[in-house]
């Protein structure tokens, strides 16, 4: 046995001997072993869009992250087709909350300026790097990397000041197009989510490079339950081989720390995507999935990236719904899964109600050239799936239903035989 594998063996075994709750002495690393670098040390504040201006607990933790009473925080108004007066509105809002937020005048809809020569400029990087946060407004996501990022794809210097940031403990938030540009692929110039279901989505087209803030692992999409988007999500996410995707609501956000933590601050909820042990029928006319799993993580819930561990509200910590005491019984059933907040609401009758499953549809609509073709949305309760309530207000947490979609062609199936 050479040297060398008796000490990688060794250090193997030290390390699985640490107990649980104990600890011991740090083996000697070997110099030979590969180091694996350490994540930002910052946060994320990821937020579906339409923030409120009197949504304390979201503005606050954004302050709080980037260093408190006084903290600097640069905004950055790329995404806006208004940048000065959006920007600077984001500012006000950001400064009557404590901090002492400045304006990046970084923009591609920016009057009189070169936005090239700008993210490149040296005195506005080292501004951005030395803030304790980084806020992207909301627009068009494709302005923001436009803006950021160089034409032969490399980081402007404004860019890199804000990674830099974030690595060093700086917290980045980002509302709507803000939120969009977290992951390492977002939808640049999408098509409506039925036109996403029909004909799915094209690289460099309705998706694009983000600036990964998140990591390459968990695709991120926002304004989730008010506009149906989370059926957008799976194609997108087949597309690029994503296992886990968020989709965050209005008014609301998802903090993420640096351990990769995620907790739901703010008006409502996100939809966690699991597609890790999902299939597709490459033979079918239409786009298919089978055993995708969906869970409603809401606000207060705590969910953790690292083991996909949920840990409930405080407010619903002893309020497990127990199957066997739903009384309900009549059919769960959506006309439009697609509409304002219709499939956490069918979620939550499935879970309150002894049926195992729950049908919506989604069709083009009425004033389209093909309203009878759709698709089906059935959702499943399995062995995993769980669900908790609060009693005031009443709201629910709802984990791990198994999600299958098909194409439907209506005007057949509503055809007497």
């Amino acid at each position: 046995m050479t040297t060398t594998l008796l000490k990688h063996l060794l250090q193997a075994t030290l390390t699985l001997a640490v107990p649980l709750g104990g600890a011991l002495a740090a083996p000697t690393v070997d110099p030979t072993l590969p180091v694996a670098p350490a994540g930002p040390k910052g946060s994320l504040v990821i937020i579906g869009g339409n923030l409120r201006a009197d949504n304390a607990e979201v503005w606050q933790r954004i302050v709080q992250l980037a260093g408190g009473q006084g903290a600097r925080i640069a905004v950055l108004p790329s995404a806006s087709s208004d940048p000065t007066l959006v920007g600077e509105a984001i500012v006000a809002r950001l400064n009557a909350y404590g901090a002492s937020a400045f304006l990046v005048p970084l923009a591609v809809k920016l009057a009189d300026s070169d936005f090239r020569k700008v993210a490149d400029d040296p005195e506005l990087a080292a501004a951005v790097r030395g803030a304790g946060g980084v806020f992207f407004v909301g627009g068009d996501q494709a302005r923001i990397t436009q803006a950021l990022v160089r034409e032969d794809g490399s980081r402007s210097a404004v860019l890199d000041a804000v990674w830099d940031l974030y690595r060093n403990g700086g917290v980045v938030a980002g509302s709507s197009a803000g939120a969009a540009i977290m992951s390492s692929t977002m939808f640049y110039a999408p098509n409506t989510v039925f036109a996403t279901l029909r004909a799915g989505v094209t690289e460099g087209r309705e998706i694009a490079p983000g600036l990964g803030f998140i990591g390459d692992d968990v695709f991120v999409d926002q304004h989730l339950l008010v506009r149906g988007r989370f059926a957008r999500m799976i194609p997108a996410m087949l597309k690029k081989g994503y296992k886990f995707g968020l989709g965050i609501d209005e008014n609301t956000a998802m903090v993420v720390d640096n351990r990769r933590r995620v907790e739901i601050v703010g008006h409502k909820g996100a939809l966690l995507i699991d597609l890790s042990r999902a299939t597709t029928d490459p033979g079918s006319a239409g786009f298919n999935v089978s055993n995708a799993v969906i869970s409603y993580l809401d606000r207060g819930d705590k969910y953790d990236l690292a083991t996909h561990t949920f840990t409930p509200s405080e407010a619903k910590a002893s309020g497990k719904l127990q199957a066997h005491a739903a009384v309900l019984r009549e059919p769960v059933f959506s006309p439009d899964i697609l509409g304002k907040n219709a499939v956490v609401e069918l979620m939550e009758n499935l879970m309150n109600n002894r049926r195992s499953e729950a049908i919506g549809i989604a069709t083009s609509g009425r004033n389209t050239p093909l309203p009878e073709l759709g698709f089906q949305f059935t959702f499943s309760k399995t062995r995993d799936s769980v669900g908790y309530a609060s009693a005031a207000p009443q709201s629910y947490s709802i984990l791990n239903m198994r999600l299958d979609i098909r194409p439907l062609d209506i005007g057949q199936s509503l055809t007497p035989k």
